[in-house]
């Protein structure tokens, strides 16, 4: 276990732990680890602690994480455990005490014995069999069930079911989207399938919105058992739950079923989806998928398990709607009226974080009912909140606003396609006619640009005069910061002076180095884009990351509370500066209150200098310079920051300051002229929009 851990089960502040390190003598000596990072044997700290008094004030819950990281390998697996929280949930409290009161093996029979009587949750996965070596576990888990609930049980094994299933490609939805997707499905339907449900998000959204009837599938074993134990605690008494393993492509599980609505997030770019093996297969009424056209697949998989009239919501990569291999399937799609509505969603709401994903809405045509004419398309994407400037992704999605724009056109939209209204820049229906051209694009950006004409042309002067006058305001302050110099020349030759390096200054106590614990790129996925990871409702603390530094932005990452213990807190004074030396954007700031108390995330380096002897303005621009960063950084076309290679000059403090304070005065100018360029490029798009589109005339010269 770790330092921050032994402060968690104790009860103490990651200070206390450092002390007694240094202060006893026979405080255990690290197990394993580095020098940095030692980790010690969680059964040693335990009696040292005792042996002094201390007892734990670690959580239920918290000891369940910590014993999940330690326990033996080969031991108890997620999967495993997941059967036992159901099996423990349906216990009272007072048989949860009389478990954990036995001895170990008369817990691991009876263990054995509750998981069999639930093991049929998920059939055709592997017998769940306990053994001594998961006593330790298994205690921990039934008291966590007894103190805390089986959700909140559930929470804990998903956070270390992202880290074992790192290399698995499976991606939680986030809440906010999987609700989104199921208030996308018209009426109340009560048979719902997801046939690559994951864990049981989207179905538990269907299930909040009144489907009795749920059915998943999932290619992962773990996954599968995950949804049906989460589906069987949430669902609600009456609720049908079948959940099945295997792929739903390749090998379906419900061949036969059709139901009200499919609602699915499927995996993307799978090149290897059975397209040698399925050619004749009777789900491909709108055309044969390409190789590279898995989702496509995925899409007539969905429609095919409708009932005429039903609908399916997916959630698709952008790439989908534009491809020139999918060309003559999403044809068929438009032509029969199975495509009613493309929305697309900014970047940042799902994984993968750098791509605006799309929520393609389809309904199975019925045969009495005439085609559909037009298909709906709605462009949630809000340029003003994108980081077009540095190539990141954008900030925090604002869901509210995300979610009414989507719910609202496509509810005025279903209920009268006829007649909806175009919303200027956000939704418009276009005719079968204009999409069945050459290309058949349904991108909706590409579409709902083509309504320039429904935009009011005194809106958009408004609009256009407004970002001008930001523009002259913006632009006369960068005057005022340029003239006022807060510089002279230092003389005839440039000056000279002793340097120290970072990690001289740090072994000195003049400052410290600080950086988040690596980890794998699935809880980094989590960290930087919102995605959940652990239990429904568990507070989320806000985290700093590289991108957020090139970007401009404040923190825009959240983490779980287990993630949280091992990422420093940020305070005010705090140097930061980004691991990623090349592209665009700024390089470092200084923690302002905006930052405070937010924790630092990847690709971030912090420099915590003692106030009384380090200026952090000073420190922020010999750390920035280029040449510094030059001499410290390894690579070729990416460099990546050695921290402790920077050099800072020996200066007395009242010195530093004069420097922090023209330091200072030059990041305000650059700041300044970065919201000068965004504003101009603002209005340039205004104004050249306007003209083009008809709305602006030039004024007679």
């Amino acid at each position: 276990m770790t330092a921050a851990e032994i402060s968690r089960i104790a009860g103490v502040t990651r200070a206390t732990v450092s002390n007694w390190r240094r202060r006893h003598d026979d405080f255990p000596a690290p197990a394993g680890g580095t020098d940095s990072s030692p980790l010690y044997d969680l059964e040693e700290v335990r009696a040292w602690l005792a042996s002094r008094g201390q007892h734990t004030a670690a959580t239920p819950s918290g000891e369940l994480r910590t014993t999940l990281r330690l326990r033996e390998q080969g031991g108890a697996g997620v999967s495993d455990l997941l059967v036992l929280v159901l099996a423990a949930a349906r216990r009272p409290a007072d048989d949860l005490a009389g478990l954990l009161a036995l001895p170990d093996d008369d817990l691991v029979k009876q263990a054995n014995d509750a998981a069999v009587g639930v093991a049929d949750v998920v059939p055709d996965t592997e017998p769940v069999r306990f053994t001594p070596s998961d006593t330790t576990v298994l205690r921990a888990l039934l008291l966590c069930v007894r103190d805390e609930g089986a959700q909140t049980t559930l929470g804990v094994l998903a956070e270390r079911e992202l880290e074992d299933s790192a290399a698995s490609g499976a991606y939680r939805t986030p809440a906010p989207l999987a609700d989104l997707l199921a208030r996308l499905v018209p009426g109340s339907p009560a048979r719902v399938l997801d046939p690559a449900c994951g864990s049981g998000t989207l179905l538990t959204a269907a299930a909040a919105r009144g489907a009795r009837e749920l059915y998943g599938q999932d290619s992962l074993p773990v996954q599968a058992r995950r949804a049906a134990v989460d589906l069987l605690l949430t669902a609600g008494e009456g609720a049908g739950v079948t959940v099945r393993t295997g792929d739903s492509l390749r090998a379906d599980a419900f061949p036969d079923l059709t139901v009200d609505a499919v609602v699915c997030n499927p995996p993307y770019g799978d090149r290897d989806w059975g397209h040698d093996d399925l050619a004749y297969d009777s789900r491909w009424a709108y055309g044969f998928p390409p190789r590279a056209e898995s989702e496509l697949a995925w899409v007539q998989h969905a429609l095919a398990h409708l009932e005429p009239g039903g609908h399916a919501v997916l959630l698709l990569p952008p790439a989908t709607a534009s491809r020139s291999s999918g060309r003559r399937i999403r044809a068929e799609l438009i032509r029969s009226g199975a495509l009613r509505a493309v929305a697309a969603l900014p970047p940042g709401a799902a994984i993968p974080l750098h791509i605006g994903l799309q929520v393609w809405i389809l309904q199975r045509p019925e045969p009495t009912r005439p085609a559909y004419q037009t298909v709906l398309f709605v462009d949630t994407v809000d340029e003003s909140s994108t980081s077009g400037r540095s190539g990141t992704r954008s900030s925090s999605v604002d869901w509210a606003r995300v979610t009414e724009q989507i719910l609202t056109a496509w509810t005025a939209y279903a209920e009268d396609p006829d007649g909806f209204e175009a919303q200027a820049g956000v939704a418009r229906a276009v005719s079968v006619v204009d999409l069945l051209d050459e290309v058949v694009d349904v991108t909706p950006a590409r579409q709902v640009r083509a309504s320039q004409a429904d935009i009011d042309p005194q809106e958009l002067a408004r609009e256009a005069t407004s970002a001008r006058e930001g523009l002259a305001a913006a632009v006369r302050t960068v005057a005022e910061l340029a003239g006022t110099a807060a510089w002279d020349a230092a003389g005839a030759s440039a000056r000279d002076w002793r340097t120290a390096t970072v990690s001289d200054l740090a072994r000195g106590g003049a400052l410290k180095v600080l950086r988040a614990v690596p980890v794998s790129p699935r809880a980094a996925g989590a960290e930087a884009g919102h995605t959940e990871a652990g239990a429904d409702g568990e507070e989320r603390r806000p985290v700093l990351t590289g991108g957020d530094l090139a970007g401009g932005t404040g923190p825009t990452g959240q983490a779980s509370d287990a993630r949280a213990e091992q990422m420093p807190e940020i305070a005010e004074g705090d140097v930061l500066v980004r691991n990623l030396v090349g592209g665009t954007g700024p390089v470092a700031r200084v923690a302002g209150e905006a930052e405070a108390g937010a924790l630092l995330g990847a690709g971030v380096h912090l420099f915590r200098p003692d106030p009384a002897r380090l200026d952090p303005w000073f420190l922020l621009g010999f750390l920035s310079a280029e040449a510094n960063l030059a001499g410290a950084s390894t690579g070729s076309s990416t460099l990546h920051l050695t921290p402790g290679r920077l050099r800072v000059p020996l200066l007395p403090l009242e010195e530093q300051r004069r420097y922090g304070e023209a330091f200072r005065h030059v990041e305000a100018l650059r700041e300044q002229a970065r919201r000068t360029r965004d504003l101009a490029e603002e209005t340039a798009r205004l104004v050249s929009g306007g003209l083009t589109g008809g709305q602006l005339v030039p004024r007679p010269t």
